[in-house]
């Protein structure tokens, strides 16, 4: 059983299709099976749906969408709670900001090539914006800055999701965020 010893955001950037929603709901899962606090996740495309859609894609409507998100993640983490938040955040500088709101935010580099994030896509977005159909996609016509000194890293084309899972989960009980505690 896990114990929440404080509240934190951990913040999962990387390209799209590159696994940072598939990986923050198996940290949701583990932490919810596993641990007497509450989590919750703020994946990228839902949230946009719900509470971004006056939003276009251009860098400034990207940074907005961004720092909304931010926003209600750190007033949930502010509760108690374990908040994941699976976003692109494309732009450097959008998080390095995000990271001065919140002093327990924990930055996931979702690490994986294009050509992997590509050959995941259901979607077909990565056809669609290499067929000029798509502004702005990350990735493809729009730039992904990676992080410089992000908190945790991992490889999700080299790594599988038990692994990515572990490197996170052992890195939050190091940061002392989460302690493994008796049933």
């Amino acid at each position: 059983m896990y114990q929440l010893n404080k509240p934190f955001v951990l913040w999962l950037t990387g390209l799209p299709c590159s696994g940072k929603s598939t990986l923050a709901k198996a940290i949701e899962e583990e932490l919810s099976v596993c641990a007497d606090f509450p989590v919750k996740v703020l994946d990228g495309d839902e949230f946009r749906s719900k509470f971004s859609k006056d939003l276009g894609f251009s860098i400034e409507d990207r940074h907005a969408n961004n720092l909304r998100a931010a926003k209600q993640a750190i007033e949930i983490a502010k509760t108690g709670q374990a908040v994941m938040v699976a976003i692109v955040s494309a732009y450097r500088k959008t998080r390095e900001e995000i990271k001065t709101l919140f002093e327990d935010l924990i930055e996931v580099y979702v690490k994986c090539p294009v050509e992997t994030c590509e050959d995941r896509d259901v979607k077909g977005m990565y056809k669609k914006a290499r067929e000029d159909k798509i502004k702005y996609f990350t990735g493809v016509n729009d730039p992904y800055e990676e992080p410089l000194n992000p908190d945790i890293e991992v490889k999700t084309h080299k790594q599988n999701l038990e692994e990515c899972l572990e490197v996170v989960i052992n890195k939050l009980e190091e940061l002392d965020y989460i302690s493994r505690g008796r049933n």
